[in-house]
């Protein structure tokens, strides 16, 4: 593969539901992702082979994951093992980037309907 450059202004949204859209980048091995949710959107509880990492830019979500809750606001971050079940919800309208190593399928293959109900606290 050859180096690849974009701007995210060029990276397309997709909508997920009314209450959350994302934009991907993505390479061999890991992949990137803008997420963007309203106050009141709840991701359900799902797993994935993928280790996840979650920063915050603007906004916060209050994930449920090994038993807790743990609020992430802007300039945080939060380290998700893989195959850990864990759930999230927006408490304010929020912008997440999310690291996902190695690259999520599901998401490419839009086989991620757990995102497409628009599930809201």
């Amino acid at each position: 593969m050859t180096h690849k450059f974009q701007s995210w202004n060029s990276v397309p949204a997709e909508n997920m539901s009314e209450m959350i859209s994302r934009k991907i980048v993505t390479g061999e091995k890991a992949m990137v992702a803008h997420v963007y949710l309203k106050k009141g959107a709840v991701v359900p509880e799902h797993h994935h082979e993928s280790e996840q990492i979650t920063w915050i830019m603007e906004g916060a979500l209050k994930f449920e994951l090994e038993g807790k809750e743990v609020v992430v606001r802007a300039g945080e971050t939060l380290t998700i093992p893989s195959n850990v079940p864990h759930r999230a919800v927006a408490l304010e309208d929020t912008l997440d980037i999310d690291i996902f190593s190695p690259i999520r399928h599901d998401w490419l293959a839009k086989d991620d309907s757990y995102l497409r109900r628009g599930d809201k606290e």
